[in-house]
């Protein structure tokens, strides 16, 4: 039994064989993991979950929506004549 653990052992002579392959790919792998959990949490800063950014004035987002076609112009300017009419009455203050 000495005879086969001894050949067992020393198999690859003095390189430990291509198992070692695995540690590297291993590290790689939690990286990459801790990498994209990152990414979906902590590095989005301020984008919402459709990957827009979910800050600045109402009137910038509904310019935002009308550029990407989501409104016509009839529904911009009736929006847009809605808050910057809100706007006048509060003086600009928010």
């Amino acid at each position: 039994m000495d005879t086969v653990d001894t050949l067992l052992a020393h198999a690859y002579g003095p390189w430990p064989g291509p198992w070692i392959l695995l540690i590297p790919l291993a590290w790689a792998a939690v990286i990459l993991l801790v990498v994209l959990i990152l990414r979906r949490t902590v590095w989005r800063g301020g984008h919402g979950p459709g990957g827009r950014w979910h800050g600045g004035s109402p009137l910038a987002t509904l310019g935002d929506r009308y550029a990407r076609g989501e409104i016509d112009a009839d529904e911009y300017r009736a929006r847009r004549a809605v808050l910057t009419e809100a706007d006048k009455r509060t003086g600009g203050a928010r």
